[in-house]
């Protein structure tokens, strides 16, 4: 892999790898997945490999028309099934940097198996997971991440569902790398995905991004809640991941964000091809 670079590209170099023509894009006002759309565009200038090998796959929803507004190969498939898509992708294809955008619904609710499963076999994709709490695309209903007690399109007179804490579910199954940002951590955004990009095996960032429209949040703008984030967040490599779900949305809340895990293990992908050689060379 080429080594990444350190200097921060130009507007004009992240302009260049977005389709402007489709702008202005479909995010509300507030919304934080353009955020992470540069974010990711940033990133992916400093990692030293060629835009065209990278990869963008999404599923269904709002973080999901990533590949949309970014000029590089995207496929955008079913509800809940882009991890299959992007793990077949980095099989066949393994010299590709294969990356998943999706919302929290897509992922961890419709999605939920194919990702425990990815993690378990350690795929080699990029899985960047965009949390609005809610299935904002389609108008609101609860998933698997909306807090209890939120009222919603599907539970108007309360949410009295348990809500997944994202980091431990990921690392308990055995992620090598896992984090968590709010999209008022620009910065460390862009320094996680280019980390994600060295990691042979399955990485995952969790981005905190609260619909405006449709849970808690609906009575904030961009400044508040970006106020939110800075007053309420908590940089914590070493946290008790026990101890980070997020169960509201409130003056409350602590987001407690970081790199959480970083431990190196061979991938699914690494050991295929292994596998294979050793087949083909007349190996038992």
């Amino acid at each position: 892999m080429s080594e990444a670079k350190l200097i921060r590209p130009s507007i004009d170099e992240i302009k260049a790898l977005l389709r402007v023509e489709r702008l202005p894009h479909i995010w509300c006002p507030s919304c934080g997945i353009g955020i992470v759309a540069k974010a990711y565009v940033e990133a992916l200038l400093r990692s030293g490999i060629p835009p065209e090998k990278h990869v963008l796959v999404s599923g269904i929803g709002c973080s999901s028309r990533m590949p949309g507004y970014i000029k590089i190969d995207g496929y955008h498939v079913i509800h809940g099934r882009a991890i299959p898509f992007a793990v077949g992708l980095k099989t066949v294809r393994p010299e590709l940097e294969v990356t998943v955008f999706a919302g929290d619904g897509d992922l961890s609710t419709i999605g939920g198996n194919h990702l425990i499963h990815a993690i378990r076999r350690n795929d080699d994709i990029n899985v960047i997971m965009i949390n609005n709490f809610t299935y904002g695309m389609t108008g609101g209903q609860y998933g698997g991440t909306t807090p209890e007690g939120s009222r919603t399109l599907t539970s108007p007179y309360g949410h009295i569902e348990g809500t997944f804490n994202v980091p431990l579910l990921v690392a308990s199954i055995g992620a090598p790398y896992v984090a968590r940002w709010t999209v008022l951590h620009y910065r460390q955004i862009v320094d996680t995905i280019v980390e994600m990009f060295k990691v042979d095996g399955f990485t995952f960032l969790e981005v905190i991004s609260p619909c405006i429209i449709y849970t808690d949040m609906n009575r904030r703008d961009a400044i508040s809640l970006m106020r939110m984030f800075k007053n309420q967040s908590e940089i914590d490599h070493t946290a008790d991941l026990r101890n980070v779900g997020i169960e509201r949305l409130d003056e409350e809340t602590r987001f407690i964000v970081g790199k959480f895990v970083h431990r190196p293990s061979e991938s699914y992908q690494t050991k295929y091809r292994k596998l294979v050689e050793r087949v083909m060379k007349g190996g038992e």
